[in-house]
């Protein structure tokens, strides 16, 4: 199967993962896996990284 890339904001993939679920649970439950595992880590890897308490004080 090949891959394609889209870039969606949050809102629209919230929508999509809305319409899937009102469809039969065993047609797309690998779907919505996929779609929230790459939002998942889109959205950590987007996320500033911490920084530690007390550091530079």
């Amino acid at each position: 199967m090949q891959d394609i890339k889209l870039n969606l904001a949050i809102e629209d993939v919230n929508l999509i993962l809305e319409g899937l679920g009102n469809m039969p649970y065993a047609k797309v439950y690998t779907l919505v896996a996929k779609i929230q595992e790459q939002a998942a880590r889109q959205l950590e890897a987007a996320r500033p990284a911490a920084t530690p308490t007390g550091a530079g004080g």
